[in-house]
């Protein structure tokens, strides 16, 4: 009988079960993760984003090949899991990649047993140990600002022009100049934001990018897409065939992987525009070079954290896109939380007395009011001269 992750945030005890399911790319896990799974993946400095994917699909537990925390900088990802009650083994070694996906594994400890045989085993996950994990990498940081540093500096010496001259524009039948334009990407609570996001949209009626998956996410809150930006590795075929126009992001030489994809599904308007940096930056960039009046960024990468765990190959052109893009780009993290909702039930009780009290004075300044508490003043004698009968 399968057993389904802990709820609680205590640490969980015990052997879970669950059918296998085995990918190097968490991301594509994810699509077929289901409740009750156990989840193997390849992935060195779990990110945050990636950590939240695994847990909505609610596994029992994570097998991770790799070192979860490298030690490079202090990723949140184990935190996350472990917070949400699924126990995580760590560096359990390649081989563990190989394992047939759909058979019945049971995790014990830190081991990983199918059919009563141990295939693998590593390092089980605590707080005190991720927590201990966690100070190593924050001493680790000024080491990665240096990195990022010297990354950014080469970036900019071989795409100054991304800078001077933005990227080269492809013809769009989506007209961008003077308007609003929100770009979503399915990164940090891209959900919270995107959601308290949804009254600006039915004001403003911005135009919609979804870079990738983003789309997917617009989607979700009834919103479909002007445009979806990307190398669509992650993005459903009910987002691609919504109506959206589509940008397919191609290498430098001209290569553009999911440009397939698009094409098998019938779709052959599709623009393809190859450029440097991550499909999150190409959106910006094109709705910074159509003449957007202003951009807002849901799910985007801004802190430092956020920008390793991108990688530093990403990195520097997030940081310079951002740099160009200046003054006219606002990002939504946190929207959520400053405007969420803080009316209490004492308030909203007060709020409909007050109304009351607005009602009555109304109506006493009236012919008809004073008429209507006339009567109503008849009515409440009786009824008290009935109630001293009574007795």
């Amino acid at each position: 009988m399968l057993r389904r992750a802990p709820r609680r945030h205590d640490e969980p005890t015990g052997p879970v079960s669950g059918p296998l399911r085995v990918d190097p790319r968490t991301k594509n896990l994810t699509k077929r993760l289901q409740p009750g799974d156990v989840a193997v993946i390849d992935h060195d400095d779990l990110d945050q984003v990636s950590a939240h994917a695994l847990i909505a699909c609610r596994p029992v537990a994570v097998v991770n090949a790799a070192p979860s925390t490298t030690g490079a900088y202090p990723n949140r990802g184990p935190q996350i899991i472990l917070d949400a009650g699924i126990p995580l083994v760590d560096m359990c070694g390649p081989e563990v990649m190989h394992l047939s996906e759909g058979g019945i594994a049971t995790l014990e400890g830190e081991e990983l047993h199918v059919d009563g045989e141990v295939v693998a085993r590593g390092v089980r996950l605590t707080k005190a140990l991720v927590e201990a994990q966690m100070e190593d990498a924050r001493a680790n940081l000024s080491d990665q600002i240096e990195a990022f540093s010297e990354n950014t500096m080469e970036y900019l010496r071989a795409e100054r022009q991304l800078l001077i001259d933005g990227i080269g524009l492809p013809e769009l039948r989506t007209d961008i100049a003077g308007r609003y334009v929100l770009v979503v990407v399915r990164g940090y609570h891209y959900k919270e934001d995107l959601h308290a996001l949804l009254p600006f949209v039915r004001e403003a009626r911005p135009v919609l990018i979804g870079v990738d998956g983003g789309a997917d996410a617009l989607l979700e809150q009834g919103l479909r897409p002007h445009l979806i930006v990307g190398d669509m590795d992650s993005v459903s075929d009910a987002a691609l065939t919504s109506g959206a126009e589509l940008v397919v992001h191609a290498y430098r030489d001209g290569r553009a992987p999911g440009l397939d994809r698009v094409q098998a599904l019938g779709i052959t308007d599709a623009v393809v525009l190859p450029a440097p940096g991550t499909s999150e930056d190409i959106a910006m960039l094109l709705a910074d070079d159509k003449g957007a009046e202003l951009i807002v960024a849901v799910g985007t990468h801004a802190t430092l954290v956020e920008f390793l765990d991108k990688g530093r190959q990403g990195m520097a052109s997030t940081f310079l896109t951002r740099l160009r893009v200046g003054s006219k780009l606002v990002d939504a993290k946190g929207v959520s939380l400053l405007y969420r909702t803080r009316i209490s039930s004492l308030s909203l009780v007060w709020l409909v007395l007050a109304g009351l009290l607005a009602l009555v004075v109304a109506l006493a300044a009236t012919p008809g009011g004073r008429a209507f508490f006339g009567v109503l003043a008849v009515r409440w004698d009786d009824l008290w001269a009935w109630f001293e009968g009574m007795f």
